[in-house]
């Protein structure tokens, strides 16, 4: 990580705030903060003298009790994949349950869009939004297709 103009005091170049970036920096394994500056400052010689003086305590506690500094490495969770395929998969066979095979009449159909509308605008009051574009989806693909009535 590099803070560019690091000698400018100020707010985002004070002592705590290159401590908090330079810790960020830190908590990766091949981690560095790098300061550019043209002089020194006491906000930069603070925060530096700060930092050295927790890494000599980390390094005293990491030999102390045996532990190596590695980075995290965890499997991915699969877990978000099925909430996915829940959300935005296929319509479910019971969802489609509702949807007659034929209509007798233009009427009938219309009829039951109608109701598929209002189904779809109640979804989208409860903020279900998935469910809702389903309907209208549904309400597309029965608007799209040719009925033979009688």
């Amino acid at each position: 990580m590099a803070i560019l103009d690091a000698d400018k005091e100020g707010f985002l170049r004070s002592a705590g705030s290159l401590i908090q970036t330079m810790g960020r920096a830190a908590r990766h394994i091949e981690g560095r903060a790098i300061l550019y500056a043209d002089r020194v400052t006491d906000s930069m010689r603070r925060a530096m003298d700060e930092t050295d003086r927790r890494r000599v305590i980390q390094r005293a506690y990491n030999e102390e009790n045996g532990i190596t500094p590695q980075s995290i490495v965890s499997q991915v969770d699969m877990g978000l994949a099925h909430i996915l395929k829940a959300e935005y998969g296929e319509i479910d066979e019971e969802e489609t349950a509702g949807i007659p095979e034929g209509f007798a009449t233009q009427a009938e159909l219309d009829s039951f869009i109608a109701k598929l509308e209002t189904e779809m605008r109640e979804a989208a009051k409860k903020f279900e939004f998935e469910k809702a574009a389903k309907l209208r989806d549904t309400i597309k693909e029965l608007r799209e297709k040719e009925f033979l009535f009688g």
